[in-house]
């Protein structure tokens, strides 16, 4: 009577486990995080590429692209990547006044808050294939000779790679169970240097 029980608990745990990979897969969870994730990059592209149509203003297609891009920053760094993957990564002063670089990864169990399958792929999409585009307007301007569009386009690059490297740092931690090794330097200046460029850090949440 018993073995009988124990099997029809595995059956049901089983049944279980398909129903929820199945929703994961064919559901958005958070689709307002998942428009937001993608709707600041993309118009900054946009923005960029309509910019000589609609305004002979350098420094306001610049102010208009960074600060798209900066929502995009703050946005992707304390909201998206949280709620689409379980990711979360943010700068932190230890008490001998160091500063370090905190990588974290949630995980993955039945009934939590992290986005599914579908949100995962427009994440990790809109992560990578921005900065490409951004590199690809980088070799476009320098070959064309627009040289004052280069600050623009090294901005954007900054601003894109930082919260790409973060939230791979961030994927290494989940995929090796141990925090990555912080001795990369040039990583480190990079986030550094991107978050100087206005986009303020709140206060990390609560440990997961």
């Amino acid at each position: 009577m018993t073995m009988a029980d124990d099997t029809e608990d595995v059956e049901l745990d089983f049944a279980a486990d398909e129903q929820e990979r199945a929703r994961r897969s064919a559901v958005l969870r958070h689709p307002l995080a998942s428009f937001f994730h993608l709707f600041f990059r993309v118009v900054a592209i946009v923005t960029y590429l309509l910019c000589d149509w609609f305004s002979e203003s350098f420094a306001s297609c610049f102010v208009l692209i960074i600060t798209l891009l900066s929502f995009d920053f703050w946005s992707v760094k304390n909201v998206t990547g949280r709620l689409l993957v379980g990711l979360r990564w943010w700068n932190q002063i230890d008490e001998d006044g160091k500063s370090l670089w905190v990588f974290e990864a949630k995980k993955t169990s039945r009934g939590n808050n992290i986005g599914t399958e579908a949100e995962a792929r427009i994440f990790w999409l809109g992560l990578i294939i921005c900065p490409l585009i951004w590199t690809f307007f980088f070799f476009t301007s320098l070959f064309s000779l627009k040289i004052k569009w280069l600050s623009l386009v090294v901005a954007s690059i900054s601003l894109q790679v930082a919260n790409l490297y973060g939230y791979l740092r961030c994927k290494a931690v989940g995929e090796d169970g141990r925090p990555p090794d912080t001795s990369s330097f040039t990583g480190q200046h990079l986030l550094q240097r991107t978050s100087s460029l206005g986009c303020y850090e709140e206060d990390p949440p609560a440990p997961m």
